[in-house]
């Protein structure tokens, strides 16, 4: 289950790496069928976890065909037991032990759901953005397709390299519509990015400083992928110490 020095290598210089079918299908969907009930209602949410509409659902720009086309994303679901089941994947723990050591703690999880006929792009940003636990390279974020993905319904894009520069300033790019907390980096002079277009099953690790951002979905269908991310025990924050905090858990490894 852990990744080889070539990948490893792989990772570090270019601050990604795609793993293929890292995540078997039948778990994957489950977890999206999980996800589903939750996004529509049909079962309760965990006190700590937020469900977020789109902009332009809120805004009255579009109206949605079903709740479902409403929905952006699922925010902290470290409490609830059928889709935390992602975070303990056995092959997903392999590789982050593989970069950051074993002993981990989950500190953020997602699921992303960008629905036909919103806008819902995410601008070029850094997670690093969003944590105040350092240092970087004892972070990794990891993202896995429930289901194709492609330039088409808006895949991730990457700028290979980028995690070796410094955190950037952030702020909320100049779009008519722009979902909650999508914070984004001026793109001049950023580098070349990178489409990384996805299977079911397929999983992206990387590093917290890497630059990415994804695109319109211009299909008819639903892009859907559940996130996590890791950071080392040995990690340090100012004040609190994190690991108490709500949303870290600490992660029972083999």
């Amino acid at each position: 289950m852990r990744l080889s020095e070539e990948q490893i290598e792989r990772y570090w210089e270019q601050g990604y790496l795609l793993l293929p079918g890292l995540v078997p299908e039948r778990r994957l969907a489950a977890y999206e069928e999980r996800f589903v009930a939750l996004a529509c209602g049909e079962a309760p949410p965990a006190p700590a976890m937020k469900i977020m509409r789109d902009v332009m659902v809120v805004k009255g720009a579009v109206t949605p065909a079903t709740p479902l086309h409403g929905v952006n994303k699922l925010v902290s679901f470290e409490d609830d037991a059928a889709l935390y089941g992602y975070t303990l994947e056995p092959g997903l723990l392999g590789a982050v032990c593989s970069l950051v050591g074993d002993d981990l703690y989950s500190v953020s999880t997602n699921v992303f759901n960008k629905p036909p006929n919103v806008d819902g792009r995410h601008p070029l940003h850094q997670d690093l953005r969003y944590f105040r636990i350092r240092p970087a390279n004892r972070i990794v974020g990891t993202w896995t397709a429930f289901g194709a993905t492609s330039r088409e319904n808006g895949c991730l894009a990457v700028i290979p390299g980028s995690h070796k520069g410094p955190l950037l300033d952030h702020g909320n790019p100049d779009w008519e519509h722009v979902n909650a907390g999508f914070f984004g980096i001026e793109p001049a002079g950023l580098g070349e990015r990178v489409h990384v277009p996805m299977a079911v099953g397929d999983t992206l690790l990387f590093h917290p400083l890497l630059i990415h951002g994804s695109g319109h979905n211009r299909s008819d269908g639903f892009r859907r992928a559940i996130s996590c991310h890791y950071a080392a025990a040995d990690c340090e924050s100012p004040g609190l110490d994190w690991r108490v905090r709500e949303q870290a858990r600490r992660i029972e490894t083999p």
